[in-house]
């Protein structure tokens, strides 16, 4: 289902009076399905009025009962219950956003009426249009067939009572009379439309099965009259399916509001899937009937599919987005605690703190996880995720080890250093950063001095302030100039916390600056004195420096970096508070 017409019922109601009031002719189409009903709302062809382009399209659709009765493979007698026909109803209704005029046949007797008008009116139907037949009915078009009408005055009490039932102004219902059908009298057609009028419906459809015009041309006449004598101004309607050689412009100039082409799309639809069926039988293969048949692409684009196809997309690239924990180096700081296992296995509150990033990463829907290990890799444990390992640990730096994970950086990808705890806000947020590079940036280093001994990556902002207590920044306005460890603390507008987040564009812009960089430098490079050592905050400077844009998110604290006792007792008390 194409959610592109979404539409509520009381937006699409009152559309068929509102255009009937601005003096337009409306142009209307049968639809007996969803797909039908997105062909009629969406169909189009440009063409030439008095010398000037226009574009034509149809105004309303008309749910036809003979087309959803032959669509379910039955006849057109009332057989079809009203709840299968409110179920096709409400199908074209869920991809269409143009109003609809129901085929409501008799309507039943005057209860079943109410009925009908209650649920069509509460489903967004701008007008049910009933004939003034007995029921059962006889379809109207077959030669040959007797067609009993009810008495005019049991109609216009019907009429009354489903007038009466109504919530709306806007909703309409329309008396079609088939007197000319029944082989009654032109006066009888005039009778029976005043009748109708003086119990309050709200516009005439006069039907006929002559293949030629003149007979609806002298009622629409007549009816003009009709109008006049009783002061009132009601839309007329017709169904040019058997007179189909008038124009719409003739028609209109004749008085006629609505134009209704009330079974094309299932007679057009029948003879083309006879003739594809057909070609199959007649070569035993499908080569000779694709001809015939739609591209697969067209029906996926016109169903929604494509759409659904493309929301997958954007789902995949940020609710499954890649995280990568390059965890491989050895902290001296932690090496009695640890007794040979990785930082990652430090515990905190009952949990390691491996434990506690997969925790804030499940949070936020992130569940393909990477983790470098390296040194005590035996030791390393943790539920699903994916480890890999850097055996030259030793000899690199993080960089090295996050480009261990290097296939998982083509779509995009998240780079979360191994020793930092945060809260769940934090990635959430940065999930719906639109921008191709960011990092997490906090601002409350400007308030506090360094932690003495700790190494730690500062940021300068392009757009150096100092923020006030109140004040509104848009991640688009936030640009990293320089970054770094290396950066003068009290020059320093920000820390990094070592969360990032690369789009595919970010992250083809990052590999193809490393590829550069690894491949054509040598020695001392950005504040790594070898290229060797090439560092994450070295490669962003790089590729700032060479002009791309990395942004930042900025938090104020809420996440915590281990790198003492000291930290991993605030830790302690954090998750045991």
């Amino acid at each position: 289902m194409t959610l592109l017409n979404n539409i509520l019922p009381e937006q699409r109601r009152g559309k068929l009076k509102a255009l009937l009031e601005e003096g337009k002719t409306v142009r209307v189409l049968e639809a007996h399905n969803g797909l039908s009903g997105i062909i009629a709302n969406m169909a189009e062809v440009t063409g030439e009025s008095d010398g000037q382009a226009v574009v034509r399209q149809f105004d309303a659709i008309w749910e036809s009962s003979l087309t959803d009765s032959a669509s379910k493979g039955h006849p057109d007698i009332e057989v079809v219950t009203f709840d299968s026909r409110l179920q096709s109803i409400n199908e074209i209704l869920a991809v269409t956003d143009k109003p609809m005029i129901v085929d409501g046949d008799t309507g039943g007797d005057a209860n079943a009426f109410e009925y009908t008008v209650s649920k069509l009116e509460r489903a967004g139907v701008s007008a049910v249009i009933i004939e003034d037949k007995v029921f059962p009915k006889r379809n109207s078009l077959e030669a040959g067939v007797q067609q009993n009408l009810q008495e005019p005055e049991v109609f216009a009490q019907k009429i009354r009572r489903g007038k009466s039932i109504q919530k709306s102004s806007e909703f309409m219902i329309i008396a079609r009379i088939e007197s000319l059908i029944a082989g009654k009298s032109m006066e009888d057609a005039l009778s029976r439309a005043r009748k109708y009028l003086q119990a309050g419906v709200d516009g005439i459809m006069i039907h006929s099965k002559s293949k030629n015009p003149d007979e609806i041309l002298e009622f629409a006449e007549k009816y003009q009259v009709v109008l006049n004598d009783l002061n009132l101004k009601k839309p007329l309607v017709c169904v040019p399916t058997t007179y189909n050689k008038i124009t719409e412009d003739e028609l209109s100039s004749a008085g006629f509001n609505i134009i209704i082409y009330a079974n094309h799309l299932l007679r057009s639809a029948y003879l083309a899937m006879m003739e594809t069926a057909k070609t199959l039988l007649r070569n035993q293969r499908s080569l000779e009937a694709d001809p015939l048949c739609a591209p697969v692409r067209e029906i996926f684009k016109i169903v929604g599919f494509l759409d659904v196809k493309e929301k997958d997309q954007q789902d995949e690239q940020t609710s499954n987005i890649p995280v990568i924990i390059p965890a491989a180096g050895e902290d001296p700081v932690f090496k009695e605690i640890l007794n040979g296992k990785p930082k990652a296995m430090l515990e905190i509150g009952g949990k390691t703190l491996i434990d506690h990033q997969i925790q804030s990463l499940s949070n936020a829907n992130l569940a393909d996880i990477t983790l470098i290990a390296g040194y005590g890799k035996d030791n390393l444990h943790a539920e699903g995720i994916n480890i890999l390992e850097n055996p030259n640990y030793q000899k690199g730096s993080l960089l090295n080890s996050l480009l261990i994970a290097k296939e998982k950086m083509t779509n995009g990808f998240i780079m979360l250093y191994a020793d930092i705890l945060m809260e769940d806000h934090i990635l959430k947020k940065l999930m719906e950063c639109k921008e191709d590079i960011v990092l997490v940036a906090d601002n409350s280093t400007q308030y506090h001095q360094p932690e003495e001994g700790n190494i730690l990556d500062y940021i300068i902002s392009k757009n150096h302030y100092k923020p006030a207590r109140r004040e509104i920044r848009f991640i688009s306005e936030n640009v990293v100039a320089n970054i770094g460890n290396k950066i003068n603390p009290e020059t320093a507008t920000h820390e990094f916390i070592g969360l990032a987040r690369f789009s595919k564009t970010g992250a083809e812009q990052f590999l193809e600056t490393y590829s550069d960089v690894v491949n054509n430098f040598t020695g001392r490079f950005q504040e790594s004195e070898d290229i060797s050592k090439l560092n994450f905050t070295d490669l962003i400077q790089e590729m700032i420096d060479r002009g791309f844009a990395v942004h930042y998110m900025e938090i104020h604290k809420g996440w915590l970096e281990i790198h003492n006792a000291d930290h991993i007792a605030l830790a302690q008390k954090s998750f045991t508070a």
